[in-house]
């Protein structure tokens, strides 16, 4: 009987349609628009998957990376229960505006009108706010007074100094707004773009930093809400996100969901790039700052892939495989600066939170269930870091057995941003792997 269970979960992953998982920038219509975002797969990527995965209705899927919310869109499009967490409030904020219904789009204009004139009362205050990092006095405190409007009509500003706001819980119309004003300050600062996707320069004086009028403020930030209402409008013939679905705020190296609650996972992992996320959200975060529970750098430290050093002492574990453990002697013995100690130490705190993390997704996995991940491969200096392999190791160590694999290989990458890379001759295009594995009890 075993045998047979294991021969229908196979012939499953074979009938998977698993489409290119790379976001194209011709593809971002609608709302995507107004928070272009580097990481993560088109929405017809998880319409293919959980179109073809021969689901039943209301099955709960579980993005545990869920950055912009492509996957808990579709799948409460499809009529599933979504489940995404993220532990970047920012994309939290953003992945709840796109579950906002059509049906509310008319009233998005007069509230955002409203807001841009309103001098709200009793909110929480900013000590040294951080949006004077980017922008002159004048042009943050405008931009302060509509963040504080939207916190007190729709979030719950009158709370007092020092109190968080549940970024899980505001709604959906609060979060359209706070993306509104997301996109009027990327709009503002555009000088302060970089080449690197997910970077955004720092003003290093003051007179780099970006100034704009009170009404070119207002103005930009009403222009955004319109144009997000038409775009919202013009979705209401296609279904709508449907109830129930949950985006919160969640660090996956230690939340924990109900065992065996979870049929099918779709999900990218951060990729091991040494990229620091929230660098790409510096403004973001300092426009959430009144709201949130932590500061930008220690949410920096929580992330996986972060670039600090880890504070506790790491130790490799034998359930990552031997890929995994190989590839960190190779970075530890090599022989170029501070290889064997930042980041040989970086590296083992991007293990570490990876395997924790899917130490928690197979155990949320019903067994019999589907998690299909999405991973792309990397170098350090010459060294192959061959993270499609090592996640395999780590899910056979967790109960997940790999049934399918379909690799993906693509010229607009992170490795050709930085041309100094050429100098190890390793190839500048990286495969992106769709890892389908099964929960075997």
């Amino acid at each position: 009987m075993a045998h047979c269970r294991v021969r229908l979960e196979i012939s499953q992953l074979e009938s998977l349609n698993i489409s290119s998982p790379k976001r194209n920038r011709n593809m971002q219509t609608g709302w995507e628009r107004f928070f272009p975002y580097y990481a993560g797969y088109p929405e017809i990527f998880v319409e293919d998957l959980l179109g073809s995965a021969g689901l039943p209705a209301n099955s709960v899927v579980f993005d545990p990376w869920n950055g912009s919310g492509t996957s808990t869109l579709v799948a409460s499009r499809l009529g599933h229960k979504a489940i995404g967490l993220d532990i970047n409030p920012v994309m939290v904020v953003i992945a709840r505006a796109r579950m906002l219904p059509p049906s509310e789009a008319d009233s998005l204009v007069p509230l955002a009108l409203t807001i841009s004139t309103k001098t709200p009362r009793r909110v929480a205050v900013v000590a040294n706010d951080p949006l004077e990092e980017w922008f002159v006095p004048a042009t943050a405190a405008k931009i302060r007074q509509i963040e504080g409007a939207i916190r007190q009509s729709t979030v719950g500003g009158t709370t007092p100094p020092g109190c968080v706001v549940d970024i899980g819980r505001i709604s959906g119309l609060a979060a359209t707004l706070y993306l509104g004003l997301f996109a009027t300050c990327r709009s503002l600062s555009h000088a302060r773009r970089s080449t690197n996707p997910t970077w955004m320069r720092k003003p290093r004086s003051d007179a780099q930093k970006t100034v704009a009028p009170v009404g070119e403020v207002t103005q930009v930030f009403v222009d955004n809400v319109r144009a997000m209402a038409a775009e919202l409008a013009a979705t209401e013939k296609s279904k709508p996100a449907v109830p129930p679905w949950v985006i919160e705020v969640a660090d996956t190296t230690s939340t924990e969901l109900s065992p065996s609650s979870v049929d099918f996972v779709v999900t990218s992992p951060p990729y091991c790039t040494r990229i620091d996320y929230t660098a790409a959200t510096r403004i973001e975060l300092a426009i959430l700052a009144p709201i949130l529970p932590e500061a930008r750098e220690e949410l920096s430290r929580n992330m996986v892939g972060s670039i600090r050093v880890p504070i506790k002492e790491i130790v490799p574990s034998v359930l990552w495989g031997r890929a995994c453990n190989e590839f960190l002697k190779q970075v530890k013995d090599h022989d170029s600066k501070a290889s064997s100690t930042y980041y040989y130490r970086t590296h083992l705190d991007y293990f570490d939170k990876i395997s924790k993390s899917l130490s928690r997704i197979s155990s949320a996995l019903r067994p019999g269930g589907v998690a299909c991940l999405v991973v792309q491969d990397s170098y350090y200096k010459e060294i192959h870091n061959d993270l499609p392999a090592i996640v395999v190791e780590m899910c056979e160590s967790q109960n997940l057995r790999l049934g399918r694999r379909e690799d993906f290989r693509f010229n607009r990458s992170m490795m050709r941003v930085n041309r100094h890379t050429k100098i190890y001759g390793r190839p500048s295009v990286p495969t992106e792997a769709v890892l389908c594995f099964e929960k075997v009890s």
